[in-house]
């Protein structure tokens, strides 16, 4: 039976990927994946009730965040660990094919997190702290469920070989392996 909304949709979609990549992720955090997906539909809308030209580069808004204060500061953190998060793994190639890497979204998207769980009370700042620990492997569980709805184009053996160099991704280092690219200890620390 195929879902009747777009939240069951990604909420099939992020639960497979969460449970094939044997991914440790409270409820919380999955749920939020499903909603940061659900919510991206919208992506006008997003930037719109943010007050944030849609162009404004992820560094600007993590500046235009740390210059903020209160609830705008915690919005705006927030914000930018969801566009990182979106960006670098639903769009991971076009990430890739930019100016900048994906170790870069991951590095601020991290940070913006950890930034809005500072600011959080404490189950949401578990959420966040979550958020920002395991981001690579929650780019990862998108990155799938964006290859599995067939948004994102085959990013070939070598992008892919360079988002593992970049972030260390357990997930692409797997696909390696299984690809015989990767063979005996090759670490999977960021280089």
């Amino acid at each position: 039976m195929r879902p009747e909304t777009s939240t069951e949709y990604f909420r099939e979609l992020v639960e497979r990927a969460i449970a094939r990549q044997r991914v440790s992720s409270s409820e919380l955090s999955s749920y939020y994946l499903v909603q940061l997906l659900d919510n991206f539909v919208a992506f006008d809308q997003m930037y719109a009730e943010m007050e944030v030209d849609k162009e404004t580069p992820l560094a600007e808004l993590l500046c235009q965040a740390l210059a903020s204060q209160g609830a705008r500061r915690f919005r705006l953190l927030k914000f930018t660990g969801d566009v990182a998060l979106f960006m670098s793994g639903f769009f991971s190639d076009n990430v890739a094919r930019g100016l900048t890497d994906v170790g870069y979204y991951v590095r601020l998207g991290g940070y913006a997190y950890g930034g809005a769980a500072r600011l959080s009370a404490l189950e949401r700042a578990a959420l966040f702290e979550e958020l920002a620990h395991k981001f690579v492997r929650f780019v990862d569980v998108l990155t799938e469920v964006s290859e599995e709805s067939a948004v994102a184009e085959n990013a070939g053996i070598l992008r892919l070989y360079e988002r593992w160099r970049q972030t260390g991704s357990r997930r692409s280092e797997a696909l390696l392996r299984r690809e015989g690219i990767l063979l005996g200890n090759a670490s999977s620390r960021i280089h």
